[in-house]
C-alpha cells in the first residue's frame, strides 16, 4: 500500500520559506561587483560600460586582448595626504645617507631634515624635494633598492591611522579592480611615483604584477659586483617622468594599447584621461573627488574644497571633466566604505 503524502506542518513551511528568502537575498547580495559603492551615477556608468564591453554581439564589444583599464595610484588607489608614502621613504632615508656622506649634513635640503623641524620639513619646495629623492633613490643595487622599500613599508606607518600604507588603499576601488579583472580587463597602475618603488608591493597590494607597473623611471647602469654577479645599479639619471602628458607618453612606451578606461583623481591624470576617452569605440574615463575630511580628507580646489600641493584637483580640470563627459566620483556621496578596516 502506497503511503498518502501530506502537507508538511506549518513550522516547517516556514523554515522552509525563510530559508529560500535568506538564500536568495544572499545571492543577490553577491552578484553586487560592487557593494561598497553606492548605486548613483558613478556606479552605473562603470557597470553599464562593463557590460557594455564585454557582451558578445554588443555594438561596444571590446576583444579580450584589447581590454586595458590604467589607474594612477596616489590619490586614486590609496591615501596621498598630507605626503606622498614615497616622499615619506625618501625622508625616513636621509639619516642613513647623511651617515654614509657626512658632507650633506650642513647641505640643504638634507641639513633641514635632519634638523627634524616638521614645520620647516613641510616647506621645502619641489626642487628640495626632487634633491632628496635623487639621492635616496640612486647608487643601490635594484635589488639592494627593493630589499630597503620592502623592509620600510613592513615598518612605516601613517601618521593619522597609524597603520600600514599598504592597508590604506580604497576598498571600492580594489572591488573595482577585481570587478574589472573578472570580466577580462588588464589592470594597469600608471603613477607619477617610481616604477621601482611601487613594483616592490604592487602585487600583494592591488593584485597588479610588477610588468602591470608604469611610472616615473630612472636610469640603470649594469655590472658586476665583487663577486662577478650581474648587477643593475640605480642612477640619478631621470628617464621618465610619468607624470601629465608623461603619463600617455609612458602607456604607449609601456603598454603600447591605447586604454579603454582611464582612472586618476587630479590634475597630473588630465592627459591619461584625454588619450584614453579620444581613442575609438567604448571609453570611459573617471576622477575621483576627494571630498570627505571625516572618513579621509578634502580637497580641491575644485567645488570650493580647500587648496593642496599634493593631488591637486583644480577648477580648470573640473571644467574639463564636465566640458568631455568624464565621470566624478564623489567619495562622500558615491563610496559606503573608504577603507577595508572600517
Amino acid at each position: 500500500m502506497k503511503a498518502r503524502l501530506t502537507s508538511p506542518p506549518a513550522f516547517l513551511r516556514s523554515l522552509v520559506v525563510g530559508a529560500l528568502f535568506a538564500s536568495s537575498g544572499q545571492a543577490h547580495a553577491q552578484s553586487d561587483p560592487l557593494p561598497s559603492w553606492n548605486g548613483g551615477g558613478a556606479k552605473q556608468a562603470i557597470v553599464g560600460f562593463v557590460r557594455a564591453t564585454t557582451t558578445a554581439g554588443s555594438p561596444r564589444f571590446v576583444p579580450p586582448p584589447e581590454r586595458i583599464a590604467t589607474f594612477d595610484q596616489d590619490g586614486t588607489l590609496w591615501v596621498e595626504h598630507p605626503m606622498y608614502a614615497q616622499v615619506m621613504y625618501c625622508l625616513d632615508k636621509v639619516p642613513a645617507l647623511v651617515r654614509a656622506k657626512p658632507e650633506l649634513a650642513d647641505v640643504e635640503p638634507f641639513k633641514t631634515v635632519m634638523s627634524g623641524d616638521r614645520a620647516a620639513i613641510a616647506k621645502l619646495s619641489t626642487e628640495d624635494l626632487y634633491k632628496i629623492l635623487g639621492a635616496t633613490l640612486s647608487g643601490m643595487t635594484t635589488d639592494q633598492f627593493a630589499a630597503e622599500v620592502r623592509r620600510w613599508m613592513a615598518t612605516a606607518r601613517d601618521p593619522r591611522w597609524k597603520r600600514p600604507y599598504t592597508e590604506l588603499t580604497y576598498l571600492p576601488m580594489q572591488e573595482l579592480l577585481r570587478y574589472l579583472r573578472a570580466n577580462g580587463y588588464k589592470t594597469y597602475i600608471v603613477t607619477g611615483g617610481g616604477q621601482d618603488f611601487v613594483r616592490t608591493y604592487s602585487e600583494a597590494t592591488y593584485g597588479i604584477p610588477p610588468e602591470q607597473v608604469v611610472g616615473t623611471a630612472g636610469g640603470t647602469t649594469y655590472g658586476y659586483d665583487a663577486s662577478g654577479t650581474p648587477i643593475l645599479t640605480k642612477e640619478p639619471k631621470l628617464l621618465l617622468n610619468d607624470n601629465n602628458a608623461g603619463k600617455p607618453e609612458g602607456i604607449h612606451l609601456m603598454i603600447g594599447r591605447r586604454p579603454q578606461l582611464a582612472f586618476g583623481n587630479s590634475t597630473g591624470d588630465q592627459q591619461m584621461l584625454e588619450y584614453t576617452g579620444t581613442g575609438d569605440g567604448a571609453r570611459l574615463s573617471m576622477l575621483l573627488l576627494h571630498d570627505d575630511a571625516t572618513r579621509e580628507y578634502a580637497y580641491g580646489p575644485a567645488h570650493g574644497l580647500p587648496d593642496t600641493k599634493v593631488g591637486a584637483f583644480s577648477v580648470a580640470l573640473d571644467s574639463i571633466a564636465k566640458a568631455r563627459g568624464w565621470t566624478v566620483v564623489s567619495m562622500k556621496k558615491d563610496w559606503k566604505r573608504v577603507f577595508a578596516f572600517e
